[in-house]
């Protein structure tokens, strides 16, 4: 079996659902409330767990009721949490606003996620056994840095999704084999607004780049090749909470078992089509025999943009 390791956020998800979001200033009623444990580390994991991987999940949680449920789901997910800390204080949670056409809007209270600024004793040697490191940017800059470089030096893969977008160290770049940015970020990374001009210009920091499109699909980029667009199943949005961090889980696994990118691409957008269409974030996220049958159903083909 593939072996995922994952560095980043664990977080309870408190999560409002209303017909409209509300405006600045503005009060409205809701239709339902739910905790739903989540974080762009443990969603990550608990997808690749879902897709059949061996996930072990490095980060924080806080010695509060929130931690032990996040504790006990990621490992009811089949995460291994032996590297995830317990630490004084609240563990990290986010506010989320589902509205009905499925969009969101989200903050993030860190809690736990601030107290992981490096790697502490056995995180490298964990690392050194996978066979891909996911890292995100809801824990500090110096953890996600030193995860990486702890990576390099072992020869296993990086797969970075920088969010929340912020600017990047060339030391952290130095490290990513393939980043995995939605297009709003490529677009605060990069100053470009068209996808594929801004992924080619993020060729000039990663060898590897995937630009999430929400609905429209995905876009791949590499250094010497022509761009690929993967267009995404067509479905009904319920909830895209967490649909990016399924979509990276799957796509590490597929990646990591000898899959070549068109092919990955179609399973990590099948993954996704079918967590939107659930509330949730981690509680979206399908299994494998799930992404199997939607990805052969998922009849267009990537094809290659000039």
């Amino acid at each position: 079996m593939t072996h995922i390791a994952v560095l980043g956020s664990t977080n309870m998800d408190l999560v409002a659902y209303v017909a409209k979001a509300p405006q600045r200033g503005e009060t409205v009623t809701g239709r339902e409330f739910r905790t739903i444990p989540g974080g762009k580390g443990a969603n990550q994991a608990v997808a690749a767990a879902h897709s059949g991987a061996d996930v072990s999940l490095i980060g924080a949680v806080g010695a509060d009721g929130f931690g032990s449920q996040l504790r006990s789901t990621l490992e009811h997910s089949g995460v291994d949490t032996d590297h995830l800390r317990t630490t004084e204080g609240p563990s990290g949670t986010a506010h989320i606003i589902v509205d009905d056409e499925g969009g969101n809007a989200i903050v993030v209270i860190p809690g736990a996620n601030g107290t992981v600024t490096a790697l502490a004793p056995g995180d490298e040697t964990l690392i050194a056994t996978a066979d891909a490191l996911l890292l995100q940017l809801e824990i500090p800059l110096d953890a996600v840095v030193a995860g990486a470089e702890a990576a390099r030096r072992h020869g296993v893969r990086t797969v970075l999704t920088p969010s929340p977008a912020q600017p990047l160290p060339p030391q952290l770049l130095s490290s990513i084999d393939l980043l995995v940015p939605n297009e709003h970020e490529a677009a605060a990374l990069t100053g470009i607004t068209d996808p594929r001009e801004a992924a080619t210009a993020l060729l000039d920091q990663v060898p590897e780049v995937v630009v999430t499109l929400g609905a429209a699909g995905s876009l791949y980029a590499a250094r010497g090749a022509a761009p690929l667009t993967v267009p995404a199943p067509r479905v009904t949005a319920v909830d895209s909470t967490g649909a990016g961090d399924t979509f990276v889980g799957t796509l590490a696994v597929a990646l990591v078992e000898g899959r070549e990118m068109p092919e990955a691409l179609v399973r990590a957008s099948a993954a996704a089509a079918l967590s939107v269409q659930r509330p949730g974030a981690s509680s979206s996220m399908p299994y494998r025999s799930e992404i199997d049958a939607q990805a052969a159903q998922h009849t267009q083909h990537p094809r290659h943009t000039s």
